[in-house]
């Protein structure tokens, strides 16, 4: 069917008003088998305490952005062999979608509302770098003796050298924390904090070098290494992007040494899980 120059131009207008309809790259496993899936599924499927959508999000949006984030939220649990509702961290943690994100910014893990914001027309891609935000937020009462102080993230925890509690679990995610921030002897800080620093020097401020970004930006590199599958929704630009040229991501023998310590930990915790 030829579309008159009308519906061109009205297609045209739909593409520039919304990143939504942009065909994200995806190969993986068929989770839906072609049924429909709204933002109330993925509360259900995945765990979640509550799930917002934004009032400016029309119900083209919502259809088209709720394959997008099922799609990609069971892509992690695939990749981390993990129940779909263990995303949700038992229950703790809330998704907006369209609604309390921050300007010109894809995601946001808002810490005080244990909450997960994706950008309507530019949440693409840092779906797997916010949700690891949302368990180093989590983890921080859980790895450590004593309770988390205000909004306190485990990775910062782990580089102060605070008391862990005794578990099998605590002692995987040390060795994650260890592995992304510590030389191989376990003596020095790893070349990739050296450089996070060196970014943030460069640029003038302090943001490459915080720890939960140092393991965030590690987290999703993992992810989009994995050749299970990909997902350019679930994450992007960690292997050809300006920034990943500045050296802003681990190399692939230390990604390679950070996944082995992260398969432990998931695996450890599906077993415990099941």
């Amino acid at each position: 069917m030829t579309r008159s120059a009308e519906d061109k131009a009205a297609l045209a207008q739909q593409n520039k008003s919304s990143s939504l309809f942009r065909d994200y790259y995806r190969r993986g496993p068929d989770y839906r088998h072609g049924d429909k899936v709204d933002f109330a599924d993925i509360k259900d499927t995945f765990g979640f305490a509550s799930l917002t959508v934004g009032a400016w999000v029309s119900q083209q949006e919502k259809v088209r952005a709720a394959e997008l984030v099922f799609d990609a939220l069971a892509d992690l649990a695939f990749l981390l062999n993990l129940p779909p509702k263990a995303l949700g961290l038992r229950g703790s943690l809330s998704l907006a979608f369209g609604s309390g994100g921050q300007r010109n910014v894809q995601a946001h893990y808002a810490p005080a509302r244990r909450c997960l914001a994706l950008a309507k027309n530019a949440g693409a891609g840092a779906l797997a770098h916010e949700w690891w935000h949302a368990f180093d937020h989590y983890m921080a009462d859980k790895l450590f003796v004593t309770p988390a102080q205000g909004l306190a993230f485990a990775s910062s925890r782990w580089l102060a050298d605070e008391p862990q509690r005794s578990h099998p679990l605590n002692q995987c995610l040390d060795q994650v924390f260890a592995s992304a921030f510590l030389s191989q002897q376990g003596e020095q800080a790893h070349d990739y904090v050296r450089r996070s620093v060196a970014l943030d020097k460069r640029l003038a401020q302090r943001y490459f070098s915080v720890p939960t970004e140092m393991m965030a930006r590690a987290f999703e590199a993992w992810i989009q290494a994995n050749d299970l599958l990909k997902n350019s929704y679930l994450v992007a630009g960690t292997k050809q992007s300006e920034l990943a040229k500045a050296g802003a991501y681990p190399d692939s023998q230390h990604l390679a040494e950070i996944g082995q310590a992260l398969q432990r930990y998931f695996k450890l915790l599906a077993q415990l899980l099941a």
